[in-house]
């Protein structure tokens, strides 16, 4: 039969982001231990609240299936003596397993004659089972931070106040430092501190419901975002969208009530990044903006419990925020004094990291390398290009991104427009940072871009050049987020780098200060780059084979890679290609390390390679312009038409001949027909794709 389980780790407060990941594992957990154990089941969801982490299991099975295995014990040789008595070894063997001796068997294997037992091991009830389980999923949660309370030894984000444990209606019984599961859960800590018996998840989640607790998150959060917006409408105005920030703080509450509050209007003199961080990162308050996208002097703030006065709850928040902006409008006057231009020499006291110097010499490189991209990319631009790089780290040093490090960049660019600096100097410096996490914007204009790309080859190069590269999941300075953002400003600008030449640029810029030779550095750069493109492309469903066809043949430039990939892609359905790939990859075990293209026709004596070199002529005169132009689909359409000739000379002519001059040219003529391919990439690896 099939039950649910429900499962509750209740807290004190746990921190917002905290709980999802927690929760995730959770469900990662005991969905591996459930398969471990062959325990089926339908489904597993999950609920939590800052003050509860909760898992369900929807149709679990009553009990194990009966098992029967096969069990391979010691060798014949030690099992028996000369006489055929059974030693230790075997009487330990079928001890071990509940049998005799008279139930082994004797099994011939590779490595001799061995023991075997037959063994039936009746499954065990899932109540049984989850005794002991459950207390592993929550000993195998792991968070940032974990603490220890009162005189136990187990540790956990927050101490543990209770816990619910219920399968098939029934309590599983367990104890966790001094704590004793049961079949009740408690309501909101402040309006609601009843304890309720629960038996399954619609029941828990109606009942914490009543008990003034949203635990479905996704409820919760319609809740937080249907309060907020109430309230900037009592104003006339609108919460400026951030879906971060609605799922902190439906991480914060268990059931949101929103009041809106204002602050002074002097305050909108502020850059307006300025004010939303102000009042996002410590407050986690809500903007409000009216109908044209302008802030209004209004915030939305969140709170946990039900609100008797609004008027005195919004003077509290009022306070809090009142402070917060007053420093800010402190740090931004402060800010004036001194011009990014003037700051950018002082860079020279922030140490970008030990081996590599500061942020000034960081600066230098970064400026030459962008104006270098500048001059082959956008020639136009090389000005404004060097100096967006100039001035790109200077807001490092303002007060402001002291206290809100978030607002690097962005805050550079509203400076340097007062400092009088061209809009589109501004617009590079906020936008080098772009992207700022996987799937985030990318830089709009060029300069922004460029200037991008310099900053993290700079980063890539000097950590590779110091020997500081990642290893499994330990990634300190980010090289792959940055590498994957270098890839996305080369593909969304359209840029045809070829990056071999600009990372021996970049270590070249970098003097004597790197450790290991330059051309080692430069071969894991660019084989570090080009796992993060495989990589990305695969996750967005591109076959690996495709992939692999042509970055194994050459990764330099990934815009040209893309463009070869798509055009394997798109011919790769038809029936003629998945030929050609086949005979191919018969090429490519045949020439093997065979690298000579002179073709003698005279030694030419059935008529299959003799018309193989034909089309093979009039192919590469056809298909080499059109991949030197770049029309790889159409080169591809003209190589595929070589399929015929290649199946036939494989189907008449013996390539190995006796005739060492013979063999060596039909060994030329494939190899010549095999750069030809390369050329696009390693057809061979693409033979499998569409079988």
């Amino acid at each position: 039969m099939q039950h649910e389980l429900l499962f509750e780790i209740g807290t004190e407060e746990i921190p917002a982001g905290y709980i999802t990941p927690a929760l995730q594992q959770m469900q990662s957990i005991i969905a591996a231990r459930l398969t471990e154990l062959a325990l089926s089941y339908r489904e597993i969801r999950g609920a939590a609240t800052p003050r509860r982490l909760t898992i369900t299991v929807a149709d679990l099975v009553d009990q194990q299936p009966d098992r029967k295995e096969d069990v391979l014990g010691p060798p014949k040789k030690a099992a028996f003596d000369s006489d055929g008595n059974p030693t230790k070894a075997a009487i330990g063997f079928a001890k071990s397993r509940g049998a005799s001796v008279d139930d082994i068997k004797i099994i011939e294997t590779a490595k001799g004659e061995y023991l075997m037992l037959k063994v039936e091991e009746k499954g065990r009830p899932t109540a049984e089972l989850l005794n002991e389980l459950l207390p592993e999923v929550v000993s195998g949660i792991s968070f940032p931070k974990s603490m220890r309370w009162g005189s136990g030894r187990f540790q956990f984000a927050r101490p543990i106040q209770w816990l619910l444990a219920v399968y098939n209606e029934q309590t599983i019984p367990f104890t966790i430092d001094a704590i004793t599961s049961g079949n009740t859960t408690r309501g909101h800590r402040f309006m609601d501190q009843g304890q309720y018996p629960v038996n399954n998840f619609s029941q828990y989640v109606e009942t914490l419901r009543k008990a003034e607790v949203l635990v479905v998150e996704e409820e919760r959060r319609r809740a937080v975002l249907a309060e907020i917006t109430a309230a900037a409408d009592e104003v006339g105005g609108l919460i400026l969208h951030d879906d971060e920030l609605l799922a902190t703080v439906s991480n914060l509450v268990e059931s949101p009530f929103a009041i809106c509050g204002t602050f002074e209007e002097r305050f909108l003199a502020l850059p307006q990044e300025v004010l939303i961080t102000s009042m996002r990162e410590h407050q986690k308050y809500f903007a409000v903006v009216d109908n044209r996208g302008k802030l209004m002097p209004h915030f939305i703030a969140v709170n946990n419990t039900r609100v008797k006065d609004k008027k005195l709850a919004a003077e509290g928040h009022q306070r809090v925020i009142r402070a917060r902006l007053e420093d800010a409008f402190f740090f931004f006057k402060e800010d004036q004094h001194s011009s990014l231009n003037d700051r950018v020499a002082k860079l020279n006291g922030v140490i970008f990291q030990n081996k590599l110097g500061t942020m000034l010499e960081k600066t230098e490189r970064v400026t030459e390398l962008a104006g270098l991209l500048a001059q082959e990319l956008a020639p136009a631009l090389l000005a404004t290009t060097r100096r967006s790089a100039h001035l790109a780290k200077a807001d490092l040093l303002t007060d402001m991104v002291g206290e809100f490090p978030s607002l690097q960049g962005s805050i550079g660019k509203d400076y340097a427009l007062l400092n009088g600096e061209p809009a589109e100097v501004a617009l590079a410096i906020h936008e080098h940072y772009l992207p700022v996490r996987a799937g985030g914007a990318l830089p709009t204009s060029t300069p922004g871009a460029l200037v991008g790309m310099a900053d993290r080859l700079d980063s890539i190069i000097g950590c590779f050049g110091i020997g500081q590269t990642p290893t499994g999941t330990t990634d300190p300075f980010g090289l792959r987020r940055l590498s994957l953002g270098l890839l996305h400003i080369i593909t969304a600008q359209g840029f045809h780098v070829f990056l071999t030449d600009w990372i021996e640029k970049g270590l070249t810029l970098y003097g004597d200060k790197l450790t290991v030779a330059h051309d080692e550095a430069k071969e894991n750069i660019l084989n570090f780059i080009k796992g993060r493109f495989v990589n990305d492309l695969t996750n967005q469903g591109i076959p690996i084979e495709a992939v692999e066809a042509v970055t194994s043949v050459s990764f330099d430039d990934p815009i040209d890679c893309r463009q070869r990939i798509e055009a394997l892609m798109a011919i790769s359905n038809k029936e003629a290609f998945t030929l050609l790939a086949g005979a191919f990859k018969r090429v490519i075990n045949i020439i093997k390390d065979n690298s000579a293209t002179e073709i003698k026709p005279e030694l030419f004596s059935d008529p299959a390679e003799q018309k193989l070199y034909q089309v093979y002529q009039a192919t590469y005169q056809e298909a080499l312009p059109l991949i030197e132009k770049k029309a790889y689909q159409e080169a591809l359409t003209v190589i595929i038409k070589m399929k015929e000739a290649v199946d036939n000379f494989f189907d008449e002519v013996m390539v190995m001949a006796e005739d060492e001059a013979v063999r060596t040219n039909r060994l030329n003529l494939l190899t010549a027909i095999a750069r030809l391919f390369l050329k696009v990439g390693d057809f061979s690896k693409m033979y499998a794709l569409n079988l």
